[in-house]
């Protein structure tokens, strides 16, 4: 079927809620994708950051295989192995408590919101049940996790909104002490700020506002949906920042490339969710938790994440050193990383045109290009996409 053909059926029978690029992709193997006509593409996408180990990769098909062909569904009415197990690996990971699993990021935002209500309504009763998020973050699509985003573009169109949430600006603890008062139950934040253009915020700060919520006895909950699972160089940026967070969301690369979302509590709120409290009929699936396993097998070793960081240095200088008047700088961390650009209206007609000479990139805030590639992408990958980048940069 030729692309034309794809095209004009999802045209016919799809909802019309993206603005999708003009591929239709077939396979991949690593951090190359290949569409229908056989042009290969680098990826630095990795499918907005969910395919952390590439495509293709032996042990997560071999892992998701296996499970297939003894049980994919069960529910969580009765035990299964594979969830068990990829929790162990979570909690001995982080030195975390109990995990949640359910299926998206904006779902595990969701039970972040609800432990850390429960919990102050637990223990204090009605009237503390704010939670304090930061301008320019973003932590889903649900009616609920779209107002606890602190971007204001995007509260419309869904009225009424959930209410309960206030923003503070990023970096500024002051700000932050006078939003988060006595009815304040939560403070939830993204410690490197995705969608709104790769910001990470500042070390001091981070622990400053860990330490506030803790003299106060209000939950400090990081979402990890973007950067978790060895993007930032460690397991979950939080390790890199040096805080031990209440409450802790994943998603994305956690499955390897099958929906998997998960909410991982420390002591302080390990029980809060009783029987009844919560619940996801496809959480947990044992195919998506023997995923999880198989990624979290490979993305706890410390030679890997070391890799991680090595490669994101290493693609952080490549871009750096074409030395485009058109890149202003690069900023993130590991392979999180940003294209800050110059001149954002030349961004679009960029994007383009890497991806027509086989570079795929992603876009974040008003002036970003942003690269979420494969951990696994070699360095030979990264100097095609480079070379590449030269040439379109150039103009």
């Amino acid at each position: 079927m030729s692309f034309q053909e794809i095209k004009d059926r999802e045209a016919t029978y799809v909802m019309q809620t993206y603005g999708r690029f003009p591929v239709c992709f077939d396979h991949g193997e690593g951090a190359v994708l290949v569409d229908i006509d056989g042009k290969e593409y680098v990826d630095l996408t990795s499918g907005i950051g969910v395919n952390c180990l590439g495509y293709h990769n032996p042990k997560v098909t071999a892992a998701v295989t296996e499970q297939a062909n003894k049980l994919m569904h069960v529910s969580n009415l009765y035990y299964t192995e594979p969830m068990i197990d990829a929790a162990e690996k979570l909690v001995k990971a982080t030195g975390m408590s109990r995990v949640f699993f359910g299926n998206s990021g904006a779902e595990a935002n969701e039970g972040m919101i609800k432990i850390a209500r429960k919990y102050s309504h637990d223990k204090y009763g009605e009237g503390r049940s704010k939670i304090v998020t930061l301008v320019n973050s973003f932590h889903g699509r649900t009616i609920t996790t779209l107002k606890a985003t602190g971007q204001e573009h995007f509260h419309h169109d869904f009225f009424p909104f959930t209410e309960g949430f206030d923003y503070a600006e990023a970096n500024d603890l002051e700000d932050l002490k006078k939003k988060a008062g006595k009815d304040t139950c939560g403070v939830m934040m993204e410690l490197i700020q995705g969608e709104s253009g790769v910001r990470p915020l500042d070390a001091d700060y981070v622990k400053a506002a860990c330490e506030f919520c803790r003299e106060n006895d209000i939950l400090f909950m990081v979402d990890e949906v973007q950067t978790g699972i060895g993007r930032s160089g460690a397991l979950f940026s939080f390790q890199k920042f040096g805080v031990k967070p209440d409450v802790v969301s994943m998603a994305k690369g956690l499955g390897g490339g099958l929906p998997i979302g998960a909410v991982m509590a420390g002591e302080k709120c390990a029980d809060v969710l009783g029987k009844g409290d919560h619940g996801s009929t496809f959480g947990g699936s044992p195919m998506s938790c023997a995923a999880a396993c198989a990624v979290l097998d490979e993305v706890t070793k410390p030679e890997f994440l070391e890799e991680v960081e090595k490669k994101g240095e290493y693609l952080k200088e490549s871009i750096l050193a074409i030395g485009s008047p058109e890149i202003a700088d690069v900023r993130g961390m590991g392979l999180m990383l940003g294209i800050v650009l110059k001149n954002p209206e030349n961004r679009l007609k960029i994007v383009g045109e890497l991806l027509n000479q086989g570079v795929m990139v992603l876009t974040a805030g008003e002036d970003v290009i942003r690269l979420l590639p494969p951990l696994v992408i070699t360095r030979e990958e990264i100097d095609r996409a480079v070379a590449v980048m030269k040439k379109v940069f150039g103009l």
